[in-house]
């Protein structure tokens, strides 16, 4: 068994970790309020490539995190695996962002609802049991004081929307752990570990980020 690259884009963390067998053995990430995944994103992959004293010929897959998320990071995490993946000719494999992020949360029972922003008081989020096992499916949602009201389990919110979603859903079964802000790399290793061992890949010639949402580009207001 090689080693897999693993990318994380979709939110402000640019993140990449490098592991062997489903245990991160080193990465990089920086959170910062503008986005430079661009100029970072290479930048980082030389370094741990070089730190882990191995080259890029000794990669045996790609992970990305496939969304949702921001669409630039996306584009940019996805277009650099698949660059990596045509010239290397090795397998992509796609992580959902979501569980990603979930995976930082250690609890015994209740759920867990990992929230990225997507502007406003609306918010990408799934919910996932305290093994991870996805028990609702990715929607793009506002949050209202009623939101989750069919769920009587102990619902601990993770990711970047914890500060303004905590303002309207202030039941006493709602817990929000705001130290866990963004998904990272590192918690992609395991994933995308079984994945591979599973051959779950993606088509490199073919696969899009999940959006969630189209993007739409608007024309300037004419003067």
């Amino acid at each position: 068994m090689g080693y897999i690259l693993n990318i994380e884009t979709a939110t402000k963390n640019c993140s990449v970790a490098l592991a062997k067998e489903g245990k991160t053995i080193f990465f990089k990430e920086i959170a910062e309020e503008g986005y430079s995944h661009a100029e970072r994103l290479h930048v980082f992959i030389e370094q741990i490539i070089k730190d882990a004293g191995i080259t890029l010929n000794d990669l045996s897959a790609i992970a990305v995190s496939q969304g949702p998320g921001s669409y630039t990071g996306l584009r940019i995490g996805v277009s650099a695996a698949k660059g990596l993946c045509y010239a290397l000719d090795i397998p992509l494999i796609a992580v959902d962002t979501l569980q990603v992020l979930a995976s930082q949360v250690t609890i015994s029972d209740g759920l867990i609802i990992p929230m990225i922003d997507a502007r406003r008081m609306e918010v990408y989020s799934a919910i996932f049991s305290p093994n991870f096992e996805k028990k609702r499916e990715v929607l793009a949602e506002i949050i209202t004081e009623n939101s989750f009201d069919d769920l009587e389990d102990t619902l601990y919110f993770v990711g970047d929307s914890t500060e303004k979603c905590k303002l309207v859903l202030t039941k006493g079964n709602c817990v929000f752990l705001e130290d866990i802000k963004y998904p990272s790399a590192q918690e992609m290793s395991p994933l995308s570990y079984a994945k591979f061992k599973i051959n779950d890949t993606v088509d490199v010639a073919y696969f899009e980020p999940y959006y969630l949402k189209d993007f739409l580009v608007t024309a300037p207001k004419k003067q």
